[in-house]
């Protein structure tokens, strides 16, 4: 059917007293009509697109994409070789986790024997199979954790519980010889497990400190929160204050605190709010989130979303009323994370070791911080390590810097009878 259709053989005029319309102005009228009802169903995308975006960085995944393709294993003897897919991840130097098995197969891949560029193909050695047949493996995911329990390190650890609201927190709990005063608290990234925290433990062994590597709220071994929703270190960090009290209570003076990517927002969050904040002597953080503004626009980049829409997403995460959108309990106080504009604020010795093209959290705000608070922050930069896999591509240097940098921050203090009151600030806090 025609949507104009003439009623009478001969044209009707009609005069602007009688309220008739000429032919363009009924066109000009349906244009803008035509035009808003568009712009309404932009801004509908745009929205919806907004709380997409808003709700994919605060929900837990409980399934990691297998986007790495194995395309053969070739076993000699005891020995095993894997021949992988060329990307940017399987190209980099050095030893790496590889999970398949939808994760129930863990394997140890350790150095690049040869590399076609033309076959878009990489040849690697397999140091261990830990978990599953990697022989029948066709796809996974990389991983820079590396061991899947201090046993696979060659570390004996305990099982232990740590109360947290809603229950308890399963940890890993390693013992320094002798008594240990300072105690290692390892707080694993998002998306992650605690696995992810266990390059640290030897180095923390070797300084003589007791090593808790934590699990916290949603991240699959912890209770999740009330909402199941991550809070970006926002509320994870009173998980991490049960773990500094369950220290306190086994014998700990003071805590060293480690943090990968959002285990480093949450680290900070920690030395910022906890009852224990005094307590805690120093931070060593990986490829941390120093900015979460930043973050979030970089990934909404990534994934080719405009910036209106990123922002309108990040101010959905902030604003009281975008939590019937997000599934939030709380708002989540983004300026209160960005400690590039908190710089100053930060009054707890910090080491950051962070690569150059870290393609999830880019690094600058974490040298914008040492930039602008060198007195507390230390920053070492990295390359070719990507993201949280410093330690994978240059083990050594990675544990020389941290033991380094950690021996002259616990070193006996000049006046250790001047210590302070519980809950007071040390001088310069």
């Amino acid at each position: 059917m025609a949507l104009f259709q003439r009623t009478s053989p001969a044209p009707v005029v009609r005069t602007p007293e009688d309220g008739g319309m000429s032919l363009g102005t009924k066109w000009a009228i349906g244009g803008a009509i035509g035009g808003i009802s568009l712009a309404g169903l932009l801004a509908t995308g745009s929205s919806a697109l907004a709380v997409y975006f808003a709700r994919r960085v605060i929900t837990p995944s409980r399934q990691r994409t297998a986007d790495q393709e194995v395309l053969a294993v070739i076993r000699d003897g005891r020995q095993q070789q894997v021949i992988l897919a060329a990307t940017d991840d399987t190209t980099m130097e050095g030893v790496y986790g590889f999970f398949f098995d939808g994760g129930k197969g863990h394997a140890r891949i350790g150095r690049i024997v040869s590399y076609s560029p033309a076959e878009r193909t990489v040849l690697r050695e397999v140091e261990a199979v830990y978990s599953g047949d990697l022989s029948t493996a066709r796809w996974g995911w990389w991983s820079g954790a590396t061991y899947p329990d201090p046993a696979a390190v060659g570390i004996p650890a305990e099982d232990v519980m740590i109360p947290v609201d809603r229950g308890e927190a399963p940890a890993w709990l390693v013992r320094a010889g002798g008594t240990a005063r300072t105690w290692a608290v390892m707080v694993h990234g998002r998306g992650a497990t605690r696995q992810e925290a266990l390059r640290a433990v030897g180095p923390a062994l070797e300084l003589g400190l007791t090593s808790l590597v934590v699990s916290y709220r949603n991240d699959g071994l912890a209770p999740s929160a009330d909402d199941g929703r991550y809070g970006l270190g926002s509320t994870e960090w009173r998980d991490v204050e049960a773990a500094i009290e369950y220290a306190l209570g086994k014998g700990a003076e003071e805590i060293v605190l480690f943090g990968w990517s959002m285990g480093g927002a949450i680290c900070l969050q920690a030395a910022d709010l906890s009852r224990y904040r005094h307590l805690i002597r120093a931070m060593v953080l990986d490829a941390p989130v120093i900015d979460w503004v930043n973050v979030l626009a970089h990934h909404a980049q990534l994934n080719r979303i405009p910036s209106l829409v990123g922002r309108y997403g990040q101010l959905m995460l902030g604003h009281p009323l975008g939590r019937r959108l997000t599934g939030l309990a709380a708002p989540v106080d983004l300026k209160a994370m960005d400690w590039v504009s908190r710089a100053v604020e930060l009054r707890t010795p910090t080491l950051i070791l962070h690569s150059v093209d870290d393609e999830y959290v880019p690094y600058k705000p974490s040298a914008l911080l040492a930039e602008r608070n060198p007195e507390m922050v230390t920053f070492e930069t990295f390359s070719r390590a990507r993201h949280t896999k410093e330690w994978n591509v240059d083990p050594e240097r990675w544990e020389r810097l941290v033991k380094a940098w950690l021996r002259q921050q616990l070193a006996p203090r000049l006046n250790p009878g001047a210590a302070t009151a519980a809950g007071s600030p040390r001088p310069g806090q």
